[in-house]
């Protein structure tokens, strides 16, 4: 049976949806004018007061619905049960994209920075932050095997993930290939003979990170076009993901 156009509309507007959890961070969030809050979820085992009290306080200045779950509902929405306190929140963000968007978004040329594996939270928020500050374009983020968008990665992120572009798949390897005729796909790698330092990028050109210990998978290196490394002194084998990810927005 065909899905629905109703049914994959409502899919593809959850699909963008942000999830965050935890009382500070919703209240952080709610207190955001620049951010666009579609739903606020509470528990209702929460005692009506304090931070809480606080939320729905601006919830109702801002005209946000408010939805009340048991606690297991919740604990599926938040993907956090230990540490959601009773509290998420869906967040809106016009930067968070499918990846099928890039071609609009940027016909002519970009610089994407393509994350395979990447779990520590930390790390991707770093990530985000030094794309934003760089010359990078956007982030293709898999919901597949990769760290989520988090209360850490918007705290390591120190302010810079609601401005970046981030444009979300399933799985990198078919993302990429979907790319591959168009741009230059690059895989970091300690083992290349192609330094990031001599390298000339072309118009359109992507750099695939892969995971803080294993590297690029196997099935993602299969759709890269080449392999690159950072050139590095003293017999240094490796750099963290986040500082790499820095050296790439950088580049001239």
């Amino acid at each position: 049976m065909k899905d629905s156009p109703e049914y994959l509309k409502k899919r593809a507007f959850i699909e963008r949806l942000m999830t965050f959890y935890g009382r500070k961070v919703t209240l952080e969030l709610l207190d955001d004018l620049q951010i666009t809050i579609h739903k606020v979820h509470l528990s209702r085992s929460n005692k009506v007061e304090g931070v809480v009290a606080t939320i729905l306080q601006r919830a109702k200045e801002r005209d946000i619905e408010v939805v009340y779950h048991d606690k297991a509902a919740l604990s599926r929405i938040s993907k956090n049960a230990k540490q959601d306190q009773g509290v998420a929140v869906d967040v809106l963000s016009a930067h968070y994209l499918h990846v099928n968007f890039i071609a609009e978004y940027f016909p002519k040329q970009y610089r994407l920075l393509a994350l395979d594996g990447i779990h520590n939270p930390q790390n991707l928020g770093m990530i985000i932050r030094s794309a934003a500050a760089g010359n990078i374009d956007g982030i293709i983020l898999p919901k597949r095997n990769s760290a989520k968008i988090s209360p850490l990665v918007m705290k390591a992120s120190a302010g810079t993930l609601f401005k970046m572009e981030i444009f979300y798949c399933d799985t990198l390897a078919p993302a990429l290939a979907s790319l591959s005729n168009e741009a230059e796909i690059f895989a970091l790698s300690s083992h290349a003979l192609k330094s990031l330092e001599t390298l000339t990028l072309q118009q359109k050109s992507i750099f695939v990170l892969g995971n803080e210990s294993a590297g690029v998978s196997a099935e993602v290196l299969s759709e890269c076009s080449h392999s690159v490394a950072i050139p590095m002194n003293r017999g240094v084998e490796s750099l963290n993901v986040a500082v790499t990810a820095a050296l790439i927005a950088f580049k001239p």
